[in-house]
């Protein structure tokens, strides 16, 4: 079991770092040279909405000064437009320009063109969904870790009276 979790710990690493290239090889590609992956898939997520920079965190699962520092290289590159909330002048709030909806866009085209090919290919829709609750179990273990600190080992094998 530990060789399998910490295997799946590293697959995990390897393959967002893989994921992110793919990002950066698509805007090189296209001869978008003023935008990095993370902003990019930043821009993805806020889409239509507008959000604060705390929400984008929390979503998103960045790191705050990096947040704070890609949406600040966002609006002075002009995919992000940001204004102070009317209600708490401390919050900024954020949403994507015109020029970001065109990264949105490419974002968008990038998970399409993956969806085709693999639904024609090497991994079917089901083993991706049993991936993905797999990983959500992951989570949710590693989320009540932090939150409550590690289970007795009786809980973890669902064997507790």
């Amino acid at each position: 079991m530990k060789q399998a979790y910490l295997d799946t710990i590293l697959l995990i690493e390897r393959l967002h770092r893989q994921f992110m290239e793919v990002v950066k090889a698509e805007l090189d590609r296209l001869g978008i040279e003023d935008i990095n992956n993370v902003q990019s898939l930043i821009l993805s997520h806020i889409g239509e909405e507008e959000l604060t920079v705390g929400e984008l965190t929390y979503r998103g699962y960045y790191q705050g000064s990096n947040v704070s520092y890609n949406i600040k290289k966002m609006v002075e590159n002009g995919y992000l437009m940001q204004e102070r909330s009317t209600h708490d002048r401390r919050t900024v709030r954020v949403r994507v320009s015109e020029k970001g909806k065109t990264i949105c866009d490419t974002v968008t085209a990038l998970y399409d063109r993956h969806v085709e090919q693999l639904s024609n290919g090497p991994i079917d829709e089901e083993s991706i969904e049993t991936v993905n609750v797999n990983l959500q179990r992951l989570e949710r273990f590693w989320a009540h870790d932090l939150a409550y600190g590690p289970r007795p080992s009786t809980d973890i094998a669902g064997s507790a009276a």
